[in-house]
């Protein structure tokens, strides 16, 4: 058949205790509660299979009497075997009729439900923490999202429309064979078809093992490929192009070999297979041969043996594809289920209510937080940011500045202590409500491979109303991006290539301005917002955001102290505790940490300019 064999993603195989869970949670989406239009859909599916399977069955009793009919004499006989060849065909015809009608109407159903379980994953997705998603590669995330998906359809098709029937066809012929020879060849099929399905079962149990590491191999080839072309930039600054053309190769090649030992394993089965229907075959014929020889059966009751085997065989030939199609889509959509399963770090308490700021402070009150229980990043940490004020945070790296507004926007939550904005706790209140009242411009602004409109107004949600073209290009204006917009053709319909590529970090700075601006938030993050660019873009970017910050609160993370120093008050952390806090001056005059680091970036900053000199 050269068919895939099941697959697994870990090496496990799925017990059938397994398979009937996962597909008992599939079910709802299969019969939804609030759609009677597809529940109506399904019964008109089962009704045509009921008449394509009851046409088929009664196809063979038309051949037999055609047959029958010619061994007679008389014009009658013609007139009857017409009659019947006549039916015959029309049986067929009325089979495929019935087969292609029911996969019309099915068709919604399957797709339904496969739209229905493919949006509850990906929103599960999004529900799940920074942390899940930094500890998994997103080439293997969207792999096991693809199979699972993509396996529903196939599976749903043999499941319905292969297996069921054919077990009802079994059991229609079984009675059919009885009636018309007695038990010996009833029992010659259902032993022909036990050992059908026991060796189908045990060799492609034996094929498992190559399945998986199949499988392993092409996640890390699929993995290698999508991480080598999101660092398309790095990949290039360093010449590595032949490197990595060397790990995707040796990943794809131990793939090849892996699909060479499963594909050629697929041999032996297929041999097993045919053997055991031939041999089938040749009995039940043989026999009727000699039922014929000793005046017991006619001419006909061969080609109806012939007729109803031919009918078996066909599905029956099929039984080591579905098998293994179905085994595979019960692994795929188990693993796909594993990651709606997956826990949700960061809930809203039951209740939660909406965030109202009506004075926008944040403080840090005693927070103790760590990415690992064995390494705590912060310590004790205590800090307070006024309504309307602008506040720096400073320190070496590894202090916990970008930390900070990871907690902020409760990717994470602390061990202990609160984080409070307005005096209410931001673990007590609904994670949409707080992330709309915060807006940040971060260190590396990653865009959508959309238009700069689009990432413009993506600041703003169309369940909110949206932005308007009008809002759109006053935050544009407003973030100083209309220069570079009034020079581009196509304008804010100008197409920013995958994360942006196409801007220079200058622009993409500002089209993440423009999209705060958007948003319009009472609280700002400016997580390091300039560090990537150069002096000049610098300063064009520090002017607009000073025009942005004015009137709300902002909260400056940064690493160039030059950046801050206008600040209200600069907090200074160092190894996750709040060393020092003050206005630059009175830092500078205490002498400590801040006056170290601002003599050691004025040093460097002294060293680049004598060289350009």
């Amino acid at each position: 058949m050269g068919l895939m064999p099941p697959d697994t993603t870990d090496g496990k195989t799925t017990s059938p205790a397994d398979g009937w869970q996962t597909l008992k949670r599939f079910l709802p989406y299969l019969w939804p509660a609030d759609d009677r239009g597809l529940r109506r859909r399904i019964v008109v599916a089962v009704l045509l299979i009921i008449a394509a399977k009851t046409t088929m069955l009664a196809l063979p009793f038309f051949y037999k009497r055609a047959v029958d009919a010619m061994t007679m004499e008389g014009s009658k006989a013609v007139t009857v075997a017409l009659a019947f060849v006549m039916a015959y065909a029309l049986g067929r015809f009325s089979g495929v009729l019935f087969d292609n009608l029911r996969n019309i109407v099915f068709e919604r159903v399957g797709q339904d439900a496969t739209r229905a379980l493919a949006e509850d994953v990906f929103a599960r997705l999004h529900r799940l923490s920074l942390r899940f998603h930094l500890s998994r590669r997103t080439g293997e995330v969207t792999k096991v999202i693809e199979r699972g998906t993509k396996s529903i359809d196939v599976m749903l098709y043999f499941l319905l429309f292969n297996v069921a029937p054919t077990s009802v066809e079994l059991i229609a012929v079984a009675v059919i064979f009885y009636v018309n020879f007695g038990w010996g060849l009833v029992a010659a099929t259902g032993l022909a078809v036990l050992a059908y399905a026991y060796a189908t079962r045990a060799i492609t149990e034996w094929r498992t093992a190559l399945r998986a590491r199949m499988n392993e191999l092409d996640g890390q080839a699929m993995s290698r490929s999508v991480d080598s072309l999101l660092n398309y930039e790095t990949v290039k600054y360093f010449g590595a192009e032949a490197r990595e053309q060397a790990r995707y190769a040796e990943a794809t090649r131990a793939y090849a070999n892996a699909a060479v030992k499963s594909e050629n394993s697929l041999g032996l089965l297929n041999i097993a297979q045919a053997l055991i229907v031939n041999l089938l075959m040749a009995g039940a014929m043989g026999y009727t041969v000699w039922g014929w020889a000793q005046g017991k059966l006619t001419v006909g009751d061969l080609v109806f043996v012939n007729t109803y085997l031919t009918q078996l065989f066909r599905p029956l030939d099929m039984l080591g594809m579905v098998y293994r199609t179905v085994r595979q889509g019960l692994i795929d959509m188990a693993e796909m289920f594993k990651l709606m399963d997956t826990q949700v770090e960061i809930e809203d308490a039951p209740g939660a209510p909406a965030l109202v700021i009506r004075q926008p402070s944040l403080a840090f009150d005693n927070v103790t937080f760590g990415y690992e229980p064995d390494r705590t990043i912060l310590h004790g940490l205590s800090f307070e940011v006024p309504a309307g004020s602008h506040v720096a945070i400073v320190g070496p790296s590894g202090a916990g500045k970008s930390t900070i507004a990871r907690l902020i926007f409760r990717f994470y939550d602390p061990a202990s202590g609160r984080i409070l904005i307005d005096g209410q706790d931001i673990s007590h209140v609904t994670q949409a409500s707080l992330r709309a009242a915060i807006g940040i411009v971060p260190q590396d602004s990653v865009l959508f491979n959309d238009t700069i409109g689009y990432n413009i107004g993506y600041g703003r949600p169309s369940e909110s109303g949206g932005a308007s073209a009008a809002e759109i290009e006053e935050a544009a204006r407003a973030a100083a991006l209309m220069s570079l917009i009034d020079r581009l053709p196509q304008r804010f319909d100008t197409e920013v290539g995958e994360r942006g590529l196409k801007l220079s970090g200058g622009e993409k700075q500002r089209v993440a301005i423009a999209r705060t601006l958007v948003k319009n938030p009472p609280i700002l993050l400016l997580d390091e917002a300039t560090s990537a660019l150069d002096t000049r873009t610098e300063q064009d970017i520090l002017a607009t955001l000073h025009r942005v910050a004015e009137n709300r609160t902002s909260l400056s993370i940064a690493h160039r102290l030059s950046t801050i120093a206008d600040s209200d008050r600069i907090f200074v952390l160092n190894e996750g505790k709040l060393a020092e806090s003050g206005t630059h001056t009175e830092l500078l005059r205490h002498d400590g940490l801040y006056a170290e680091m601002w003599a050691r970036q004025q040093a460097e900053s002294d060293e680049l300019e004598q060289a350009a000199e």
